[in-house]
């Protein structure tokens, strides 16, 4: 089995609000990233919350997958956040997959495509890549778990990636959406500017 590690625990301090939160056709950002993760074949959806837990909480999904923890250490970053997920996910779990919360028009075919890679190798981290760059959501082996649990909070997770050397595992895939993440008010509106114009915009 496949776990999903939902991060929503930033302070989002150059947004101004949680960055869950932010509206796209009426919803929160952190519905659209449930319903696709839940349509898509993981396993489980673990939801990090910390930062504004309160206001969050009411908009996480009511479904079998999907679990929610919380992270005490929210202050010290992303990393603190995904460690507490990967505690937090199924002994069962061969792997885990990061999704960051502002990064939430990801494909359902996207998620499964690098589910399907992970079953058919035993690369120890895969990244989509898009135009040659490379996206979320990395999808990191339990073979990786001591290594990630034991990196400072103020290391990045894509610290890990230069570790793995010619094991890395770089998927190509046709979703630029993999790309498409945001820290400011300005960043977000130019997104949603974009996709009101695109006529395959998220649903």
């Amino acid at each position: 089995m496949v776990s999903g590690v939902l991060l929503t625990a930033g302070e989002s301090s150059r947004f101004g609000f949680p960055k869950a939160l932010a509206s796209f056709n009426g919803k929160p950002l952190i519905q659209h990233l449930q319903k696709t993760l839940i349509a898509s074949q993981l396993d489980e959806i673990i939801v990090v919350v910390g930062a504004e837990s309160d206001l969050i909480k009411p908009y996480i999904l009511k479904h079998k997958k999907v679990k929610i923890v919380y992270n005490k250490n929210y202050k010290f970053g992303q990393t603190s956040s995904f460690k507490c997920g990967l505690n937090s996910a199924s002994l069962q779990a061969s792997a885990v997959m990061l999704f960051p919360v502002d990064c939430p028009f990801i494909h359902m075919n996207t998620v499964n495509k690098i589910l399907a890679a992970h079953h058919h190798n035993d690369a120890p981290l895969i990244i989509p890549t898009h135009a040659q760059k490379k996206g979320h959501p990395p999808l990191f082996n339990t073979v990786l778990r001591k290594k990630i649990l034991s990196l400072n909070n103020n290391e990045g997770i894509n610290s890990i990636a230069p570790q793995i050397g010619q094991q890395l595992y770089l998927l190509p895939v046709d979703d630029n959406h993999i790309l498409t993440t945001f820290n400011t008010r300005d960043e977000w509106e130019s997104i949603c500017r974009t996709l009101l114009n695109n006529p395959e915009m998220p649903a």
